[in-house]
Formats: C-alpha cells, structure tokens, sequence
C-alpha cells in the first residue's frame, strides 16, 4: 500500500471512530485495538470537558467587563467552590471504578444498583452544603480576606452559586456513572448542554439583552446555576429512561448498605484527595491576595481560568485510562490496563507540550483578551508563562493519577496529594512569596515545581503496579 494511501486509510478510521464516539454507540472496552478504545472513550470526554473549559473563560470574559472588583468576587467564591467540586468529582471517581469494575465483570444490573446507591449518598451530603452556603456566604468571602466592596457587592452572587451546590455535584456524579458504563457520549452531551445554556444565559443576564433585566454579578451566578440543574435533568431522563447499559430503577435506590460502604470506602480518599488539591488552591488563592493586592488577585485568577481551559481537555483524556483500567481490570486483564495508560500517558503528553508553547509564547495577548487594566495585565502574564511550563507534567501526571483511581487505589493519589501539596507546594509558596520576597511570584513558581514533583511520584507507583490487585 501506498504512503498516501496509508493516509487515507487512517483517516477514513479516525473519521469512523469520531462518529461512532459521537453517536454513543455501545462497545466493549475490554477487547479489540487499545487505541480504538482510546479515543472512541477520550473524543467525548475531551469535547465534554473542553466545552466546560470554555465555559470558565466565558464567564470569566464577560465578569471581567464589570471590574476587577467583580472579577475577585469571582474568582475567590470559585476557590471556596472547588470544594464542592471535589466532592462531585470524589463521588464520581469512586463510582467510576465500582461501575466500570461491574460492567468490566459484565453485570450491568449491578452498575446500575452501584449508580443508584451513590447518587443518595450525594442527596444527603449536598442538602447541607447548599443551606450552608447559601447562609454564611459572606463570611466565607471575609475568610477569604476579600476587601469589603468585595464582600458588599460578591456576596449574592456567593449565595447562589453556593446554594446551588447540589447541582454542581449531581452534575460531576451522574457522569461518572456514565463514564464507568463506556458511555462517554452522554457525559459528554449533558455537560454541552449545561455549558451551552450558561454561555447563551451569562451575557444575555448579567448586561441585560431583551426582555431580561440587567442583573450584572448576579446574573452570571443566575446562568450557571440554571445551566448546570437543566444538565442535571437531562441526565435523568437518560438515566431512568434510556435503553443503554445503565438502566436505573426504583428498586435499586432501597437502601443497601454494604454497597453503600463499599462505594464510600473507594469514595472518601478520593474525595479527600480533590479536597487536598482545592484546599491547596485557596490557600494559594488567599496568599496571593494577600501579597499583591486586588490587582495580583484578578491577573491570577484571569491566569487561572485559562490554565483550566487547556486542562480540562487533557483531564477528559485522563479520565479514559480510568475507565479503560476499570473494565479492563474487571474482565481479568490487567496487562491491557496497564498498556492502554501508557498509550493514553504519552497521547496527553504531546497535547499538553503544545499547550506549554503557546502559553510561554502568548501570554500576553491571551491575558489581555480579559481586562484592559495594566497592573492586571502583567501579573496574569507572569503568572501564565510560569504555570504554563510544567504542563508536560501536568499531564503525565493526570493520567498516572487517573489509572490509579480507576482502578480503585484512591488512597495512594491522595497520599501524594498530601505530601506533594501540603507538606511541599504551600510551604514552598510561602517561603519564596514571603521569606525570598518574591512576592505572588513565588506562588506562581511553586506550583510547577510542587505538580512535576507529583508526576513523577505517581509514575513511580503506577510502574510498582499493585494497584493491579485492588478489589472493589
């Protein structure tokens, strides 16, 4: 065969498995070509996620036209809510592994039971939550060190999106569900749709399009809230009414408490693990308001959002070596893990060196799309160029973790989060912020050094394989 016919045949497949991947179609990941599967899983979740990155930069776009004061009400209320994040997506980890084990085990009654019995253990976790945060949401901000017209004119728009916590974690759980079952598509679908309604909603809300009313910080709390519950309900119509491999009944919400512990035992470190990283973030968060002011705050904040808007993508792939791991484990073969992590290991390495190139190189011109202010200009820029040089790392290690919690061994992630972010990245922060003066600088540097140090270590782990013999 011809070079340029190898060519077409190539593309000709990859076209086929772009839209077998947009369809949903059904498949079983535990068996044929490794790469196929790969990106029948990584195409939807990569979409997925990479239309919720574009979602924090739109927001973050049409924020910014209200000031710096808007954009700090935002950005530290985002900090407090990546707690919530950390909840949606420890749930939705756990429960990835104990789905995608069970369909890997081909007992898909059983994923569905485990789906049912994780989204009650959601219920009654984020009821409290969103009452508590809707009541104390302006003494969050102050804890926040956030300056009083901050807190005057943030603290509706903290009420809402605090309070609107329960969808926020639905949203992450249920598509783990559907990830665990291979259906990537769904995820994928339901999280366009959210994204999409909030992306139409923000500007028409916050500037007052039509028959809206001008509602400024408020409305954008207003757009991603609704966003994010119409996403919700999509996903419940297909996960109560649809003919896929998870098919959710009433009897499978009675209450079992053996799965119940079996789903919160894969769970909590996950959980914790997310609340090690966000944890570590506020703090970064706050020191850097501390040591540079309202205008560090919001060029790094700025910085923040589009550092997310290229990770985000690189996590949805990582998230295909989690389910991959979990079916695969499932079925007996755990040599086929092992090789579809690697695969997925090097695929996200040479996305995230691109993203490294364009972050050095166009920093500037990518901050300035966001706020014409030149003090917030120059730290988002700085802050941008640093954070953007650990990127191949960033994304060796998401798969790396990713494998692992997949496979059920959520306690060694999160051990590495411990060490790597507590006991290193914030005492490294502060001391080059504080001790060598660098000031916000120095945070920016410490977190590149504190997630190449973490990839490192969890490469070591997953190399050790144990996480081969975990039973979930």
């Amino acid at each position: 065969m011809s070079l340029s016919n190898q060519h077409t045949s190539r593309l000709t497949l990859f076209i086929s498995l772009l839209k077998q991947s947009l369809r949903g179609d059904e498949h079983d990941y535990t068996q044929g070509s490794i790469r196929q599967a790969i990106v029948l899983l990584a195409i939807p979740m990569i979409l997925e996620l990479g239309l919720e990155s574009i979602f924090a930069v739109v927001d973050m776009f049409f924020v910014g036209k209200l000031g710096s004061t808007a954009i700090q009400s935002v950005g530290l209320t985002e900090s407090v809510i990546a707690i919530i994040y950390t909840l949606g997506m420890g749930l939705g980890m756990g429960t990835t592994a104990v789905v995608a084990r069970r369909i890997g085990e081909k007992n898909p009654d059983a994923a569905a039971h485990a789906g049912a019995q994780a989204i009650l253990i959601s219920l009654f976790i984020t009821i409290v939550i969103s009452i508590t945060g809707f009541v104390y949401a302006p003494d969050i901000l102050r804890l926040m060190k956030a300056a009083p017209e901050v807190v005057q004119e943030g603290a509706v728009f903290a009420r809402i999106m605090l309070g609107g916590s329960l969808v926020i974690i639905l949203l992450f759980l249920i598509n783990g569900i559907f990830r665990g079952a291979g259906d990537a598509a769904l995820a994928m679908r339901s999280l366009w749709l959210a994204s999409g309604i909030n992306i139409i909603l923000c500007p028409t809300l916050i500037n007052g399009y039509g028959p809206f009313p001008e509602l400024g910080l408020k409305g954008a709390a207003i757009a991603t809230t609704v966003g994010r519950g119409i996403g919700v309900l999509y996903q419940c119509y297909h996960l109560f009414s649809r003919k896929g491999v998870i098919k959710i009944k009433m009897v499978h919400f009675n209450w079992d408490w053996p799965l119940i512990r079996s789903i919160v035992k894969v769970s909590w470190p996950a959980v914790l693990q997310f609340f090690i990283a966000s944890g570590s973030w506020i703090i970064l968060t706050r020191l850097v308001a501390e040591m540079g002011g309202k205008d560090a705050s919001s060029g790094y904040q700025i910085a923040i959002r589009n550092a997310v808007f290229f990770i985000l993508p690189a996590w949805g792939l990582s998230n295909a070596a989690a389910t991959l791991v979990g079916q695969n484990l499932g079925a007996k073969q755990p040599e086929r893990a092992s090789q579809s992590v690697l695969l997925t290991a090097k695929y996200n390495a040479v996305f995230m060196s691109a993203v490294m190139l364009l972050f050095v190189v166009f920093a500037s011109p990518i901050i300035s799309i966001f706020t014409k202010e030149n003090a917030v200009q120059n730290i988002g820029r700085v802050a941008l160029q640093i954070i953007g040089t650990g990127y191949i790392f960033y994304g060796i290690g998401m798969v790396m973790i990713q494998a692992l919690n997949g496979a059920g061994d959520t306690r060694t992630p999160t051990w590495i989060h411990f060490v790597g972010f507590w006991l290193f990245q914030i005492p490294l922060a502060y001391f080059m912020a504080k001790v060598l003066d660098w000031g916000p600088t120095g945070v920016f540097v410490a977190i590149p050094v504190a997630e190449t140090a973490m990839a490192i270590t969890a490469w070591i782990f997953f190399k050790k394989g144990k996480w081969k013999k975990v039973v979930v």
